[in-house]
């Protein structure tokens, strides 16, 4: 997993010179965290004293104070390029401090706004980030991870071969994973009820629609042990070959076979069953 990059605005060195010379008789905020604190003039504080005091505050971790010297560049100086950075600051800010909705909020308006911005691909995977960090856990709905899955798809599809799009795609197998356990918790409860079909449904969407996750192996034990009470030993029998196919030695696989010998479908030896093609399918041959 890659480290969250540190967001620095490309200034030219005119700038950051004239920015740095904020001393305490320019700084308005250099005494206090609150960043309300008014001066006569507000507009009359350079642009470049505003920007560089929110640096220094976030470098500080005085993140609302940082939040206000962004917000100042954006309400006293909105048609200037640093405007423009010190939106995407802002965003930044506020991720930092979860709160992700007012990240989100920042972004989609730096995104329309500056579309061809140089760090626009920054933009739209602090963005996802910003939806990722919400994602709940498997006992609750997951409308959140559904909503990061697209918005890390759409870093991987603006910017595939990025540092950022490279992330998140390891980010949205991460949100699949986590998909499929909600399956799997939904399907468990339903067979624990004798809600057989219904349990069913479930571990089958995790194989048709999550195979490269690691709920598949139990997914397809789950299904053996539910075919068998239903007594379709047929469809048990072959779901245990696909699930011994894919995943021998796996402990789901070794549960499914002892429960087909306890359930007399299948000789008490594994040499025996692999010789009489049981490893030979695929999830596609039969699902």
């Amino acid at each position: 997993m890659l480290t969250l990059p540190r967001l620095i605005p490309c200034l030219t060195a005119a700038a950051l010179l004239c920015g740095c010379q904020t001393l305490d008789s320019l700084n308005p905020f250099s005494s206090s965290d609150d960043s309300t604190v008014k001066v006569a003039d507000p507009s009359s504080v350079p642009v470049e004293t505003y920007y560089n005091n929110g640096v220094d505050a976030l470098n500080a971790k005085r993140y609302k104070v940082a939040a206000g010297q962004f917000d100042n560049v954006e309400q006293y100086y909105p048609y200037s390029s640093w405007a423009t950075n010190a939106q995407l600051m802002h965003g930044y800010v506020n991720y930092l401090q979860d709160n992700y909705t007012d990240a989100i909020a920042v972004l989609d308006r730096f995104i329309q706004l500056h579309p061809a911005n140089r760090d626009i691909a920054y933009a739209y995977y602090l963005r996802a980030l910003s939806y990722y960090e919400q994602i709940a856990d498997i006992q609750r709905d997951q409308k959140g991870t559904q909503e990061a899955m697209a918005a890390l798809q759409e870093v991987v599809n603006r910017f595939p071969d990025s540092a950022f799009g490279r992330d998140a795609k390891l980010k949205i197998d991460l949100c699949r994973d986590h998909l499929a356990g909600k399956e799997m918790e939904i399907g468990r409860w339903y067979e624990k009820q004798h809600l057989y079909t219904a349990a069913i449904n479930r571990f089958q969407r995790v194989v048709d629609d999550y195979q490269t996750t690691n709920h598949t192996p139990e997914a397809l034990h789950r299904l053996t042990e539910i075919y068998l009470l239903l007594g379709l030993t047929d469809q048990a029998k072959k779901t245990a070959a696909v699930l011994g196919h894919n995943y021998p030695g796996n402990y789901w696989y070794e549960a499914s076979y002892d429960q087909l010998i306890a359930d007399g479908q299948v000789p008490n030896s594994r040499g025996r069953m692999e010789e009489e093609g049981f490893f030979g399918r695929t999830f596609h041959s039969i699902f």
